[in-house]
């Protein structure tokens, strides 16, 4: 009998009944005042005048008026540099201890993210949160007894002056609570391995030691150490190893365009679990198993607000304009995609996270991802989104019968000086180009009206590369570095794409 599992469960359900109802918009604005009153002494507060904010009759609108929107680059060259020369009480009190390194999907460098001793305590609050809205699931009582895979980047961090590096995940995983020790898998050693084909080697050899009942990571790096392990052992499904797996976390991704090839490798179903942690914060998490939505976390030390994501508010590299508008959480509406901004106590401020987003559930403060500000493909006005690009993907699936975990997609000019939507697109099956081309092309047309405008006019058409999902690892092996955080590009520049195309011919 379970009696640990037992007595974790009785905790959890007995605090969830006990945590009382939560207005999300609230919440928010204490958010908001308790960020600006500890930040109002730094440089960066008292450059826009944080006290005259606290003191206003409306703080969310003096906020906006007084601080402009930041993206990576420009906070980095206004204020974050600073951090990294040793000075303290630049954009949050204190100096961080860590940097989280994040080349994103689109660098060609690491960004570094501050991340405050008060942002490891959100995340970890945060963390708190979830394990408790697992009530909601009614796992059984030895779920909570198994352990969790956790697979993230090296736990082994860089020192660099004053300060560690490495991945968000890694630094998290460096700071798991001493009670968690014994559930966390693969364990301290093997995290600490920094070259990803080895650690994923030794999670292999060990795989048979372990009861796991979760897994947590971004979908493709998870199926690549699931599919290692499978094969290592040969195996027809990694429940024949790890019977009692229920569980996975997702996160960083939408998780949708590897449902398909995910659940080949499982012996039966596994409930789902999206979350949303990015360098810069803890953002949401999936509450409840009625909605694959996730709560976005209102109450730890993140402030939100929310730009309409519409062409013309966004420049070409898919950062703001000055002027475009926003909006706070109360003056949200359902099913529009708003670009994200965070204020943070890791001293981000009106921060461009990168990354869109569209509410489901207002009053829950529920949201999904819908792709990239970068990842907008607007050339020649057809104005794909990757949640379209996403549902195009699950149509091939369906039509073809086929798993399409991997994509990438350029718009280009042709040898006929005409655009074309040129697809690079993950499959192990031997299908037809044409076939997908044409079949592609007819359910955008369906699916978004500026897509079917464009064909009419200036764009020329669609063409189809059709190439082994491994490609897709290993341009993120050699232009970034496996597993982790990172994620591959979905929508390329021509000058990247030409790098691609040539990286593609090698293979």
């Amino acid at each position: 009998m379970a009696i640990l599992g037992n007595i974790i469960k009785g905790f959890i359900d007995v605090k969830d009944s006990l945590s009382s109802e939560k207005n999300p918009i609230e919440e928010q604005q204490d958010v908001l005042k308790k960020l600006l009153t500890k930040a109002k002494d730094t440089a960066f507060g008292k450059h826009y005048d944080f006290e005259s904010i606290l003191e206003s009759d409306d703080m969310a609108i003096a906020f906006s008026d007084k601080v402009p929107y930041f993206d990576y680059n420009k906070i980095q060259e206004e204020w974050w540099y600073r951090l990294q020369d040793g000075e303290e009480d630049v954009t949050w009190p204190g100096h961080p201890k860590y940097f989280a390194l994040s080349s994103g999907t689109t660098g060609k460098s690491s960004k570094r993210i501050p991340v405050t001793d008060d942002m490891i305590d959100a995340i970890k609050s945060t963390g708190i949160q979830q394990v408790f809205a697992l009530s909601n699931f009614d796992f059984p009582a030895d779920f909570f007894e198994k352990e969790i895979m956790m697979l993230g980047s090296s736990t082994e961090l860089k020192e660099n002056n004053d300060h560690l590096e490495g991945e968000i995940s890694g630094i998290s995983a460096s700071k798991i609570p001493f009670w968690f020790r014994p559930y966390y898998k693969p364990g301290e050693e093997i995290s600490k391995i920094d070259d990803w084909d080895a650690r994923v080697q030794r999670i292999a050899e060990n795989a048979k030691n372990w009861d796991i009942g979760a897994l947590s990571g971004i979908p493709s790096w998870i199926e690549l150490m699931l599919q290692k392990v499978i094969s290592h052992h040969k195996l027809n499904h990694i429940h024949e190893i790890w019977p009692n797996l229920q569980v996975f976390t997702s996160g960083g991704v939408a998780f949708g365009p590897y449902e398909k090839s995910f659940n080949a490798l499982m012996g039966h179903p596994i409930t789902i679990i999206d979350t949303y942690l990015a360098s810069e914060g803890f953002v949401a998490f999936q509450s409840r198993p009625e909605t694959d939505a996730m709560k976005l976390v209102t109450d730890e030390g993140a402030y939100f607000e929310f730009v309409p994501f519409r062409p013309e508010f966004i420049k070409e590299d898919g950062s703001l304009v000055e002027d475009a508008p926003s909006i706070t959480l109360k003056d949200v509406e359902l099913n529009q995609d708003y670009v994200l901004l965070m204020s943070t106590v890791s001293g981000a401020w009106r921060y461009e996270i990168g990354d869109t987003i569209m509410f489901t559930d207002v009053e829950r403060a529920e949201i999904k991802i819908t792709g990239r500000t970068k990842f907008f493909l607007n050339t020649v006005g057809s104005q794909l989104s990757v949640n379209k690009m996403d549902d195009a993907m699950k149509h091939l699936e369906s039509e073809f019968s086929t798993k399409i975990p991997e994509y990438t997609i350029c718009a280009k000019r042709g040898e006929d000086n005409e655009f074309y939507h040129c697809w690079y697109i993950g499959t192990e099956d031997n299908l037809d180009e044409k076939q997908i081309e044409e079949s592609l092309d007819n359910f955008l047309k369906q699916a978004n009206k500026n897509y079917r405008v464009a064909r009419s006019k200036a764009l020329k058409g669609v063409k189809v590369a059709l190439v082994n999902p491994s490609v897709f690892h290993e341009w993120s092996g050699a232009n970034k570095k496996k597993g982790g955080q990172v994620k591959m590009e979905r929508v390329m520049k021509e000058e990247k794409f030409k790098e691609w195309e040539a990286f593609v011919t090698e293979q």
